[in-house]
């Protein structure tokens, strides 16, 4: 879920299947029996009164417009590549596309011209600039900045199955610098095979080939050999990954030549934390980190390091400012002293300052410098920080909800009228879960949850409520079986007596339900599958 961008973005060209609640992998048998079931509600010569024929109409004729173009091969894999849009330009049946195999033959020129138009798009930049500064220096009157390096590396594609990377860095300290450039050529040869070949020349002059290889699903192995171009030395390297779950993996790296080396490490990482750890001879040292997510924006994290050249602990947190930018303050002890490190993330672009405040280990300084930058954080998040982002956030959606608003009203008052003519069925499937001790949809709230929990504190009384009562159509969709699934990667604002209350905010779905006398509760995002009844959500 985005934090500071658009709320909506999610794979596209997904309502029509929203309507007729189907997979975007349905079979055509799915979506004709998908199509008849919403008929049964929304014909109107079902109904006789004049305005629920009217509403039913309108239902019916979306319901109608996306049988018809998802029963249609040729216009679905339009649909699906381009959506509407395509559907409504040049690439629809007419005088320049009049036969089956003509429109074939230009769906795949348009998907040809995409995949090259992306593969051209993939140019990567990345780099870090780390400037070092040191406050003893600067308070005996000398300069304090101690240092700086520079790295930068550019990635394209060059074809579908190669790439180049060219990269430089330069390194500069009171005394001494140096610098270095690198190219590496990449290649694919399969899906689980991949050669390099690089070059570099300066500090590390270097010629070397590089191989990796999927040795099963869960592992793979590279193998690299390395010729300096000062001495004539060689290195060889192995390399093996295994991937020991979803969420942990662990990797062993042999380096044979003249400062042979051995490193064990591993990594885990789930959507609130993320550890790793490396044990290697090169120095005889070991070093671990350990990062939590507090929250979508803020994480903490603590680390250190131990060996023959170096002892230290490094604690600190960073925030996310925006999709893009992430700024981070670490506070590091050890016997080369006492550091605050400020980072600057963006992209792929980093700023790194690390500032040295002290060389020698006081007790007293070492608190301070701890305990003063950590409380003026809070204190600045408490007063002045949290209130300017609160005042911002209120003033962005009030100035979206006075843009959609007449859209937003319309909307609503659609999805209440599908809604009505819902109800009916929706309650005789509800007694009949009931009766048999079932899956019945208690509740069911749809859009903007978090205004829902701060709506007594921090909610501008004159924003319109962002989120929508969608228990009776979950009721409706609830099958015979007692089981309810609501596909991935479909946008719910499109499924039949839905809307979206917020245009441009992230939305959730919040599901409060009863399965066998039990209550259940669970919350998923805009995109995320639903499936229940399930035992992990119960109360």
């Amino acid at each position: 879920m985005s934090d500071d961008g658009d709320g909506d973005v999610g794979p596209p060209n997904r309502e029509l299947y929203a309507i007729l609640h189907v997979s975007p992998e349905a079979t055509e048998e799915e979506i004709r029996r998908a199509y008849r079931q919403w008929a049964q509600v929304y014909h109107p010569d079902k109904y006789q009164d004049v305005h629920m024929k009217e509403v039913a109409t309108q239902n019916f004729q979306r319901i109608c417009e996306a049988y018809e173009i998802l029963t249609d091969e040729n216009r679905r894999q339009i649909y699906d590549l381009y959506g509407m849009e395509g559907l409504n330009s040049g690439l629809e049946l007419g005088p320049r596309l009049n036969k089956v195999d003509e429109l074939k033959e230009e769906l795949e020129r348009l998907k040809r011209r995409k995949e090259q138009e992306k593969m051209l798009a993939q140019f990567r930049p990345s780099g870090t600039v780390v400037t070092k500064l040191s406050l003893p220096d600067f308070l005996c009157g000398h300069g304090i900045v101690k240092g700086m390096e520079m790295a930068s590396q550019f990635e394209s594609r060059v074809s579908k199955n190669d790439t180049l990377a060219l990269g430089g860095n330069l390194a500069v300290n009171e005394t001494s610098g140096g610098r270095a450039a690198s190219a590496v050529y990449r290649h694919q040869f399969s899906s689980a095979a991949t050669a390099e070949i690089m070059v570099s020349v300066g500090l590390q002059a270097l010629i070397g080939v590089q191989t990796t290889r999927h040795l099963s699903q869960h592992s793979a192995a590279t193998m690299g050999l390395a010729m300096s171009l000062k001495d004539g030395s060689i290195n060889l390297s192995n390399a093996w990954t295994r991937h020991f779950s979803e969420k942990a993996s662990g990797n062993i790296e042999l380096i044979l030549g003249p400062e042979s080396s051995i490193a064990v490490g591993w990594q885990k990482k789930d959507e609130k934390m993320s550890a790793a750890g490396e044990f290697g001879t090169s120095s005889f040292g070991a070093s671990a980190h350990y990062t939590r997510r507090f929250s979508s924006k803020s994480h903490g994290r603590i680390g250190g390091r131990v060996g023959s050249t170096a002892l230290e602990i490094e604690v600190g947190g960073g925030r996310k400012l925006s999709n893009f930018s992430t700024v981070r303050m670490l506070y590091t002890i050890g016997i080369q002293g006492i550091f605050w490190k400020l980072e600057w993330h963006r992209g792929g672009q980093k700023l790194i300052i690390p500032i040295l405040l002290s060389r020698h280990l006081n007790p007293v300084f070492t608190a301070g410098a701890f305990v003063v930058p950590t409380s003026a954080y809070f204190i600045l998040k408490k007063f002045v920080i949290k209130p300017y982002l609160l005042k911002r956030k209120r003033q962005k959606m009030l100035e979206i909800s006075e843009k959609t608003s007449t859209q937003v009203l319309e909307a609503k008052v659609a999805s209440e009228k599908a809604q009505k003519l819902l109800e009916n069925v929706a309650n005789r499937k509800r007694n009949k879960q009931l009766e048999a001790g079932g899956l019945v949809i208690t509740e069911a709230k749809y859009g903007n949850l978090k205004t829902v929990q701060v709506s007594d504190q921090q909610t501008d009384s004159n924003l319109p409520s962002q989120v929508i009562d969608v228990t009776v159509p979950l009721n409706f969709l609830v099958n015979d079986l007692g089981q309810l699934k609501l596909h991935e990667g479909i946008k719910k604002s499109g499924i039949m007596g839905f809307c979206d209350p917020c245009p441009g905010e992230p939305k959730q779905l919040h599901v409060e339900y009863t399965y066998g006398g039990r209550r259940y509760e669970v919350t998923v995002d805009d995109y995320e599958e639903l499936q229940i009844p399930r035992e992990a959500h119960r109360i």
